[in-house]
């Protein structure tokens, strides 16, 4: 045997030991039987592509705990309240509070997130809205300014925003800014650079520098959150970039975003001192600055924050979806840009169809995402056998992340419904427990619903075979987009 044979069988003999290692350490982390099953798929059938496809996206950093939030002495404070809130739970006396213990005992239980009852909230329902009210509210900032957003661009509008940031800084306002890696990263230095020397302080969330961090650059922080003087907060599922003001070739960039008034606005604050800590190191322990309560009254609508990702020990959203789509009575209203659920809540949406209850799905008909379009469409005939119905969004893109169950629970955040929100995303969300929120958000659903194509199984069956074949293409993918 020459040389040259020896150094192929020894690198094939090396390959298969890796493979086998990597099958291994899947089965070995016990994750959902099908996602384990389909990054064993794509390892054995991709020769060396699928082993770099696991390094860059297979690895469970949820259980090897990239990042534990229990380490930000802080938070202990809000241990103790969510398990006094726990013990006192019957004590509410909000009807909504009641009608939802199920749901809100769940978040205290696994995200320890604090019930506020002390809130307005204003949902705003496209980017002339949103950006209007949080360029108002930038403004007007006293003390300090906190933000993060998965995707910052410098265009007209990052860039106005930038302006008003750096004005701020200059005259003696605290401002923080956190960025995520690869959802900004057409940022450049000088755009950064001018911000710092401005006073903004500007931290980059888990930097992709190739290649000893690539592992990682499947663990996104995709949330998007201001808080200002602690008075103010917004989230939900805009960033800053003109096409979310402007629309896309699309058409209008359709979104719901939420301004918070009140004591969820703390929860918000912590999340993103917990986050600042994540980027930076540093713990902002400054509580009377930044976590004081304050006796103002703002309302009556209960809200809890929660938050999900590598950071906490369960699937937090995921598991508030589930517990409240299994306690719905009469009917169900979802609006998401992605639409790849997973078993559980699949299961659980038609158990709740078949069970009558009206189940409504509201998906974009175009997609700014080919292979995630093509995955979320392979569902829809599964949902319409199930008797649930499926409405196309046609008038622009629908990038709204709505769920509202019985007019007395929403939710507004930063979470697609899909694995990649549910298990490797940075995300937050406000779960609110409102007749008069919920009801305004399920009016404007029902008026989205003139713009959208009301999907019939005859009609979806008449599909083409090659529509029907990139959906099978793109279902065997879902459960690792």
């Amino acid at each position: 045997m020459d040389l040259w044979s020896i150094v192929i069988y020894s690198l094939l003999g090396f390959y298969f030991l890796v493979v086998s290692a990597t099958v291994f350490t899947v089965l070995h982390e016990r994750r959902d039987p099908i996602r384990a099953l389909s990054w064993i798929a794509v390892v054995v059938l991709l020769p060396f592509i699928g082993i770099g496809l696991f390094i860059f996206f297979g690895q469970d950093y949820r259980k090897q705990k990239i990042f534990n939030r229990k380490e930000i002495k802080d938070l202990k404070q809000f241990e103790h309240l969510s398990y006094k809130q726990l013990r006192e739970i019957d004590s509410f006396s909000n009807p909504e509070v009641t009608s939802n213990r199920q749901i809100i005992t769940l978040l205290l239980n696994n995200n320890k997130s604090l019930l506020t009852t002390n809130n307005r909230l204003e949902v705003l329902n496209d980017g002339r809205q949103t950006f209007s009210s949080l360029i108002n509210a930038l403004k007007q900032a006293e003390f300090f300014i906190h933000l993060e957003y998965y995707i910052f661009e410098n265009d007209m509008l990052g860039g106005q925003i930038a302006e008003i940031l750096k004005e701020k800084a200059s005259a003696g306002v605290e401002v923080r800014f956190i960025y995520d890696d690869v959802g900004s990263w057409n940022l450049k230095r000088s755009f950064i650079k001018s911000l710092r020397e401005a006073g903004v302080q500007v931290h980059c969330f888990m930097p992709v520098v190739f290649p000893w961090l690539t592992s990682k650059i499947n663990y996104r922080n995709h949330r998007k959150i201001v808080v200002i003087d602690g008075k103010v907060g917004f989230t939900g599922g805009l960033n800053v970039a003109d096409r979310y003001l402007h629309g896309t070739k699309h058409g209008p960039w359709r979104d719901t975003h939420l301004k918070i008034e009140g004591t969820a606005v703390h929860m918000l604050q912590l999340t993103f001192l917990t986050d600042w800590y994540f980027a930076t190191g540093i713990q902002l322990r400054d509580k009377e600055k930044y976590l004081a309560l304050r006796d103002e009254y703002f309302g009556d609508t209960a809200v809890q924050i929660v938050t999900s990702g590598p950071d906490s020990d369960w699937a937090t959203i995921m598991q508030a979806y589930f517990a409240a789509i299994n306690k719905a009575t009469d009917h169900i209203y979802i609006s998401t840009p992605y639409f790849m659920p997973g078993e559980s809540l699949l299961t659980a949406l038609k158990v709740a169809s078949l069970s009558g209850i009206d189940v409504r799905i509201m998906l974009p008909s175009r997609s700014d995402s080919k292979i995630v379009y093509w995955a979320s469409r392979s569902y829809v005939a599964e949902l319409l056998e199930a008797r649930i119905k499926v409405y196309f969004y046609n008038t622009g893109f629908n990038h709204s992340k709505v769920m509202t169950i019985d007019s007395h629970f929403s939710s507004i955040g930063t979470a697609n419904m899909d694995n990649r929100s549910f298990e490797d995303n940075f995300e937050v969300t406000a779960m609110i427990y409102d007749r008069g929120i919920t009801g305004r958000i399920e009016q404007r659903f029902l008026q989205d619903l003139a713009d959208c194509t009301k999907l019939t199984r005859k009609r979806w069956a008449a599909r083409s075979r090659t529509d029907m074949f990139k959906e099978s293409v793109a279902r065997l993918f879902s459960p690792l987009l």
